[in-house]
């Protein structure tokens, strides 16, 4: 392609908003004009959809449910004057709950303050507001911030010990219906682990959740601090504009307010009827033009900034979760999905992007552009606080961040002339307004894209077959010890099968006994094959 029709295309096919200095590019995608004719019908029927979801039509039908995350950022679109004031009271709430806890007004004891928050969460209740923390804070945080956001003690361990006081650290617990075993079992864990030090645990405990859960009865029976909201019409994964992210994100001392109106802004900007300039439109077309409408290729998602690095962690959920579905709104079996992975540039460089170059064409690139190389956020009162890294010449008249830069361009360019397609995000800077802004991009895009493919975006089904047969797994435990007990000897997993559960389960009886065994609490006679160990109860 010639100079001019290269620089015609990048023209015609990239969406500046100069206010926010937000911009698109999908100059890098093999589309044409045909095309975007072609899919302009769906399109617009993809954003009646949107209108009636955010009017409050039930979105979500598995579930008869409204869908009304974009109304958390701009409360006067929810359907009802009740929601419009229950929204903005739970902004004000949150954000006078954050003041008291800097002021030492909420405080774990007289003359002591809060220093650190410990969010109990998996999924959208961890994930947002990981990604959010690690792309804003910094040493002058009047808060610092750990998760657990697993059911492993040993994750929950590390992150225990590395807390800087326990005695300064608040807990923030998250789950909407307050079952979730693996908050729950967190909750537990921590719980324990103030109890063992000596501390009132109720002190320091703060709930978010549904209304009447089983965590809201906890927590309100045993007199914790605070409770906060979880609606039924918010989703785990498009919850970070809830009290689920704005908690966390207030008590860290970040703007909610700036937060709020970077994301209403992008919902503006996404609100266009005209394709061409609805940079989440252009979105979904992008995925739709790369998979045929069908996820027959991978997203790998490319921030070029360290502080986005869990950005395609959380995409993975919020498009993942969202578009993996087997049946579409008619019911018929379509097995749809883009999976998504990714690294950081330019890591990335030296991690598969030769893959990416020379190998399988399975994949299209989501690159995202920093435009400055430092964030305002990246300061302290350390002795190198006016040190300037992006100041500093590399090579004559070349940065870090411009190589950084270089090997954005270079990689985008190098993959393009083996016909690699790819789109380009860019933002000004890394701001709780442009973070906001790239969560807002990609819900909407989502939406529209599920649109576009006729699946229902707000239910996870395949989510909660895993829960269930993990439910099974555990009942099958307790038969398993019960019957060891009662057997009042070493018995064989061959013993234990025929005693115990279905013909199929054998192999599962046997990954139980090993891992009671390995935790102490089973002993062991080993024989020459693990197939044949003995098992009895401690």
């Amino acid at each position: 392609m010639k100079r001019e029709e290269l620089w015609a295309r990048f023209k015609e096919r990239c969406i500046f908003d100069s206010a926010s200095g937000f911009s698109l590019d999908t100059s890098r995608l093999n589309f044409d004009d045909a095309y975007l004719a072609r899919m302009e019908p769906k399109m617009q029927d993809a954003f009646d959809a949107m209108a009636r979801l955010e009017a409050g039509a039930i979105a979500n039908p598995d579930e008869n449910r409204m869908v009304g995350h974009y109304w958390l950022r701009t409360p006067s679109i929810a359907p009802t004057p009740a929601l419009r004031e229950e929204i903005a009271g739970v902004v004000s709430k949150i954000k006078k709950f954050a003041a008291d806890v800097h002021a030492g007004v909420v405080a774990p004891k007289p003359g002591a303050t809060f220093s650190h928050v410990l969010v109990v969460g998996i999924g959208g209740s961890a994930l947002g507001p990981q990604f959010v923390n690690q792309a804003l804070n910094s040493v002058s945080d009047p808060m610092t911030i750990s998760f657990f956001d697993n059911t492993d003690p040993d994750g929950m361990a590390k992150a225990l010990f590395a807390l800087p006081s326990l005695e300064r650290t608040m807990v923030v617990v998250i789950s909407k219906s307050g079952g979730t075993k693996e908050t729950r079992n967190g909750q537990l864990v921590a719980k324990a682990a103030f109890q063992a030090a000596g501390l009132d645990f109720k002190k320091h405990f703060v709930a978010v959740t549904g209304e009447g859960s089983e965590l809201d009865k906890t927590a309100s029976s045993e007199g914790w601090i605070a409770r906060f909201p979880m609606w039924d019409w918010v989703g785990g994964r498009t919850s970070e504009f809830s009290a689920v992210g704005l908690l966390p994100f207030a008590l860290q001392g970040f703007s909610v307010d700036e937060f709020l109106s970077g994301a209403a802004a992008m919902d503006e900007l996404t609100r266009r009827r005209t394709t061409r300039h609805n940079p989440a439109a252009m979105l979904a077309l992008s995925w739709y033009h790369c998979g045929c409408g069908k996820g027959n290729k991978d997203m790998v998602v490319l921030p070029y900034k360290d502080r986005l690095e869990l950005f395609s962690k959380y995409l993975q959920q919020l498009v993942m979760e969202s578009l993996g579905k087997e049946l579409d709104l008619s019911g018929s079996v379509v097995n749809q999905g883009i999976a998504v992975y990714g690294n950081k540039g330019s890591t990335d460089q030296h991690a598969y992007v030769q893959q990416l170059r020379d190998g399988l064409h399975n994949f299209f690139v989501v690159f995202v552009e920093v435009l400055r190389d430092r964030s305002p956020r990246s300061t302290s009162s350390h002795s190198l606080s006016s040190f300037n890294p992006e100041r500093v010449d590399v090579e004559q008249g070349a940065t870090s961040g411009d190589y950084l830069l270089g090997f954005l361009l270079g990689t985008r360019t190098a993959l393009y002339e083996k016909n690699r397609e790819s789109l380009t995000v860019t933002i000004p800077d890394v701001t709780a307004a442009t973070v906001a802004m790239l969560i807002a991009l990609f819900e909407r895009a989502v939406g529209l894209y599920a649109s576009l493919i006729n699946v229902n975006a707000y239910h996870q089904p395949g989510v909660e077959a895993g829960k269930k047969a993990a439910a099974q797994v555990l009942a099958l435990q307790e038969s398993m010890i019960a019957f060891v007990r009662q057997a009042g000897r070493f018995v064989t997993v061959d013993e234990i099968a025929g005693g115990v559960g279905e013909p199929d389960q054998v192999e599962t009886i046997f990954k139980i006994a090993r891992h009671l065994s390995a935790n102490g609490r089973m002993e062991i006679q080993r024989a020459e094959s693990a197939f044949n160990d003995r098992y009895s109860l401690i």
